[in-house]
């Protein structure tokens, strides 16, 4: 939560790559053989860096911007056993109402350089979480970071992603049903959550699944079943997070990080209270887009509960406009009034800026005059607000 006469800010985890560190995840993902050395030394030097400048942006709460891992879940497949071979996920419903849209899209993508999350590995054995190293080197190079930029930060958070968005993005070729497959990926993430906590950083828990999925894997099926498995998937979170401190824990939750009409999304209204069954004490949603803004009023019927804070969206990540300072106040001093108290708010991101290695919409060099101008903003809205 926010505390005394100050919002502060975060954003949600990934942020952009240099391109020599996109060129070797996307080498790496298309099968070519590189340094792996030199990747985890460019990975290391990045960490820095975002570290770094997230200081130098008055961002309170930073991440490591995900530099040493190729997109916000597809790591998972080099740090568990269980995965292989690979398979095409179907696009976004929404995409066969307008087909001109769908097609610029395509083209876009097929010339862009980075690894795309709609051609993930499957689950072809047994889940394991098997690489423990690789996470505790993550952590580790993540504090170093930190001490390296000299402090001044609030806290400091690192990403995992929810059982579910593995399970749905990737696909079930062995066990003989989805809990089942379920159940394993969030014990075998357990691993990551657990470590999150013991090196004293906040957990948070990427989530696209319990929105994104309703106008993908649901998209044929009524809203009904896709609220049963956002219940299933937030009570799979639960198990896998029971005894780690609540107030550690926060939840991003949205409805895909990609540019488009977005006018099949399911509505916040029929998933919160699904959502807020997750024993966690922040949630984190975007509310800086045009499809999804005014769903903040949604929390003045639907309210948290009294030890729970929301991290507000404000910044949207799809757009190269650099939102000005008085949007953001604006966003945040709305969101305090639904909320119904300023000292749970914070400010932050609609969601990663480069949630897979390349595939980001905005440049470096814009990122961080948005965030800057969050910081501006969430201090606007501090001095009307309190």
């Amino acid at each position: 939560m926010s505390t005394g006469r100050r919002i502060l800010t975060t954003h949600a985890g990934s942020l952009p790559r240099p391109g020599r560190l996109v060129q070797l995840y996307a080498h790496r993902v298309n099968g070519e053989a590189i340094d792996e050395t030199a990747l985890a030394a460019e990975g290391e030097a990045a960490t820095r860096a975002v570290v770094a400048q997230q200081r130098d942006a008055g961002i309170d709460i930073p991440s490591d911007g995900e530099q040493v891992r190729e997109g916000f879940f597809l790591y998972v497949q080099r740090r568990m056993s269980g995965f292989g071979g690979k398979w095409t996920r179907r696009p976004s419903r929404e995409f066969e109402s307008y087909p001109e849209f769908a097609e610029v899209r395509r083209q876009a993508l097929a010339t862009t350089k980075g690894v795309t999350n709609f051609s993930p590995p499957m689950a072809v054995g047994p889940i394991r979480y098997e690489d423990r190293a690789a996470n505790a080197a993550e952590i580790d190079g993540f504090k170093d970071a930190l001490k390296a930029a000299g402090g001044g930060f609030a806290d400091a958070f690192i990403t995992a992603p929810s059982p579910g968005i593995v399970a749905m993005a990737m696909k079930n070729q062995y066990y003989p049903d989805d809990q089942a497959y379920l159940t394993d990926v969030a014990e075998a993430l357990k691993v990551e959550y657990v470590a999150a906590i013991e090196a004293r950083l906040m957990l948070q828990i990427d989530a696209p699944d319990l929105a994104l999925e309703r106008h993908l894997t649901y998209a044929d099926r009524p809203v009904a079943d896709f609220v049963g498995f956002v219940e299933r998937v937030v009570a799979t979170i639960n198990t896998a997070i029971e005894g780690l401190p609540r107030d550690r824990i926060r939840l991003h939750v949205c409805w895909g990080n990609y540019e488009g009409p977005h006018d099949h999304d399911v509505a916040l209204r029929d998933i919160l209270p699904a959502i807020a069954e997750a024993r966690v004490g922040t949630f984190m949603l975007p509310f800086a887009n045009p499809r999804h803004q005014h769903e903040i009023k949604v929390f003045r019927d639907i309210p948290l509960k009294k030890d729970q804070s929301l991290i507000v969206g404000c910044i949207d990540t799809q757009t190269a406009f650099v939102e000005h300072p008085e949007v953001v106040a604006d966003r945040l001093e709305r969101a305090a009034e639904m909320v119904g108290d300023p000292a749970r708010i914070l400010a932050g991101t609609d969601c990663g800026f480069d949630t897979s290695a390349g595939m980001g919409r905005v440049t470096a060099d814009v990122v961080w005059a948005k965030l800057r101008s969050m910081r501006q903003g969430a201090d606007i809205a501090a001095g009307r607000l309190f």
